[in-house]
């Protein structure tokens, strides 16, 4: 059910794979992310997503105007995931919570998958 927000002159509607690609794009912009991922249907393993699909490795859930994200993630080796990943949710948080006006009830990382540099 998309986010709306009921203003005097009308309701606004932001569909739920807005929001995820305004989470997707403001995680890529963490240090320490290689990129979004998503399961792939043939053999269960998860993949790294191009920039053109990475709101498949985003699940919104809105309710009463208030927003759970779920971000599947890749990570680079070497990197501190702890760290890495509350920058990812500190990001997400502000940028979609200041361009949607809705609030972020939680936002959950889960790391898919460490990339080592060749």
């Amino acid at each position: 059910m998309p986010a709306k927000t009921n203003t005097e002159l009308g309701t606004i509607s932001i569909d739920d794979s807005v929001i995820a690609t305004l989470a997707g794009i403001s995680a890529m912009e963490s240090y320490g992310i290689v990129g979004m991922a998503s399961k792939n249907a043939t053999d269960g393993l998860f993949e790294l997503l191009k920039w053109d699909y990475l709101s498949k490795g985003v699940k919104v859930y809105s309710k009463d105007n208030a927003l759970s994200i779920d971000l599947h993630v890749i990570l680079e080796y070497g990197v501190k995931i702890s760290v890495v990943a509350e920058n990812i949710i500190d990001r997400v948080k502000f940028s979609v919570e200041n361009l949607t006006g809705h609030k972020i009830e939680k936002i959950n990382v889960y790391v898919q998958g460490i990339r080592v540099q060749k």
